[in-house]
């Protein structure tokens, strides 16, 4: 598990850090969780659905299918689509809470070192290095849309919307079909029963949201041919195969950006 170390000046004025190398730390992530900043640049790529929490739920994207890899990522450690989620792309810093409650801005620790050629975290006037500086700005604006992004679950959860998703993936024959548990969705038969002042309540983001998941849950067969293509990947190098070259930008895409705007 990640080991997170607040940021600071007293501790790490002279300290440098290893930039992300692509996305080999996520590879055991099996959901990945949203903003409703990145929903159109969700939607062509990712099946969204909800997860439950102590208090509501969280929108995320499904990045697997068996529990046990993500599907999004090659084993070069490079991402599979033309999108990366938010939720991965200000590593290795984050926000997190401390005993107050206050948001600190933190580094993994495995990526802290002394090597002089490394990025600095602070500049020689004792301010954040560019780099860093735009990290904490991208993770500060994350954090507001987070914020907004839960509001607005919260308005499909107290309508009664929000229902549990059964997903079950069908599979070769002669085998039992694959179930994904844990998962929740919009009921579309609850959205439509609703009452003109539940439903109006709904308008502008919640709404959004709800449709965003609806039209997402036509990217499960994607998520099957990811699948199966990883498969075959692996059994082709096993093989050294000539199709063991070929690369997954060929098929899948690469995109790599660390800010995004949060515009609609």
């Amino acid at each position: 598990m990640t080991q997170w170390q607040a940021i600071s000046r007293s501790d790490h004025a002279q300290g440098r850090y290893r930039r992300r190398d692509k996305y080999h730390f996520a590879q055991a992530e099996q959901v990945a969780p949203v903003l409703l900043a990145e929903l159109p640049k969700l939607l062509p790529h990712y099946t969204l659905g909800f997860i439950a929490l102590e208090q509501g739920y969280q929108p995320v994207a499904l990045l697997s299918l068996d529990g046990q890899r993500n599907l999004y990522l090659a084993p070069s450690g490079d991402w599979l689509g033309t999108y990366v989620p938010a939720a991965f792309r200000g590593y290795p810093f984050r926000l997190a809470d401390n005993p107050q409650g206050d948001k600190v801005f933190c580094i993994a620790q495995e990526h802290v070192t002394d090597d002089p050629a490394a990025d600095p975290l602070f500049d020689a006037q004792g301010q954040l290095a560019e780099h860093a500086a735009q990290s904490l700005d991208f993770l500060k604006q994350c954090e507001q849309n987070r914020q907004a992004t839960l509001a607005a679950t919260q308005v499909l959860n107290e309508v009664g919307v929000i229902e549990p998703w059964p997903l079950q993936i069908k599979r070769s024959e002669g085998q039992e079909p694959l179930k994904v548990n844990g998962l929740h969705r919009i009921s579309e038969q609850a959205l439509n029963a609703l009452d003109p002042e539940q439903y109006a309540k709904l308008r502008g983001a919640p709404m959004a949201l709800a449709h965003a998941q609806l039209f997402s849950t036509h990217q499960v067969p994607e998520l099957v041919k990811r699948a199966e293509w990883l498969a075959k990947d692996a059994q082709a190098k096993k093989a050294k195969d000539p199709l063991a070259d070929l690369s997954s930008d060929d098929l899948f895409g690469q995109g790599d950006e660390l800010s995004f705007r949060f515009d609609h």
